[in-house]
């Protein structure tokens, strides 16, 4: 089989196609290399996978490349592809999500429909819901986004049910919910952490540390997205969760146990954009997914700890 990943240099993207590739399939990877991090950074996440004969890569914007050869003969596209970040999507910066978040998800759309057409996949996230009144937030919650970022992900997800529903074209969204694990982008927050607790300094944390978060180990996360190319129910939208509510200052005495190194932690306001508390309900993943989290929060740390040379 053929499958295109679209951010194919990213945290998820990266784990998606190594998946793939090692399941045998032909994987087109698209990626545009925005300076949101450093370039050196994907080339790491790209390094497992330009080792494998069925690994291409296409480097340029979903906005300007011609996406029909790309998508030609794909069965499954999984669209990874965007602009990251709460706190940097407001102000003037916001022409970045909309250029990469909104418009580059309507071209790949488009080009889509007029292909074979492939199951599109797209990762959405759980900052479409903003603070929600009730928990566990489900499917049917009313979403209303606190951070331009999440209102760029709510569009992108309005757009695939469009296209689905005008066009017939086979859309899936997943919401996912804080991923986290190896090659985790360095402006997340375990990745912050666990580095400046390697190096000794001071851990920022914004808010009191009693704001709450639905974990999700990044294998999960693959699992999930690539049974929704298999099983998922088109136009719909699944949340893909760990299954557990966690007060973010239980995570920092368990990356203290887990690293054997006491934090210093540096209280800062809680940012504009930041929701209070995530929690899914991933009911609807299970029955239609078979969507299950096998990795707990102490396993995942560690896992992520030791990739990134922590227990050395």
């Amino acid at each position: 089989m053929k499958a295109v990943v679209t951010g194919a240099a990213g945290f998820i993207g990266s784990h998606i196609a190594e998946s793939l590739l090692v399941d045998g399939h032909e994987v087109v990877g698209l990626d545009c290399f925005t300076d949101y991090y450093a370039r050196s950074a994907k080339e790491q996440n790209l390094a497992p996978l330009r080792d494998h004969a069925s690994f291409r890569l296409v480097e340029g914007r979903l906005q300007d490349l011609d996406l029909a050869p790309v998508l030609e003969g794909a069965e499954q596209v999984y669209h990874l592809a965007a602009q990251a970040g709460v706190r940097s999507s407001w102000g003037r910066e916001f022409a970045q999500y909309t250029e990469h978040n909104v418009l580059a998800s309507q071209r790949l759309l488009e080009a889509a429909r007029t292909a074979r057409p492939p199951v599109v996949v797209y990762a959405s996230s759980s900052s479409v819901y903003g603070d929600a009144p009730t928990l566990p937030l489900r499917e049917d919650s009313v979403c209303r986004p606190v951070s331009p970022y999440g209102v760029t992900k709510l569009a992108a997800e309005h757009l695939a049910v469009l296209y689905h529903r005008c066009y017939g074209l086979p859309t899936v969204s997943l919401r996912y919910f804080t991923v986290y694990g190896p090659r985790q982008r360095p402006d997340m927050a375990f990745h912050r952490f666990f580095k400046a607790s390697h190096d000794g300094d001071p851990i920022h944390l914004y808010g009191d540390g009693r704001q709450t978060r639905d974990f999700t180990f990044v294998s999960d996360i693959v699992a999930a997205t690539r049974a929704a190319a298999v099983s998922g129910q088109h136009g719909s939208v699944y949340n893909v969760g760990g299954g557990e509510r966690v007060e973010l200052n239980h995570v920092l005495r368990l990356i203290e146990k887990i690293t054997g190194r006491p934090l210093r932690i540096q209280h800062e306001e809680a940012q504009r954009g930041d929701m209070r508390d995530t929690f899914a309900d991933t009911s609807a993943a299970r029955r239609d997914l078979g969507f299950e989290s096998r990795v707990g929060l102490t396993e995942g740390l560690t896992r992520e700890w030791e990739w990134l040379g922590g227990s050395r």
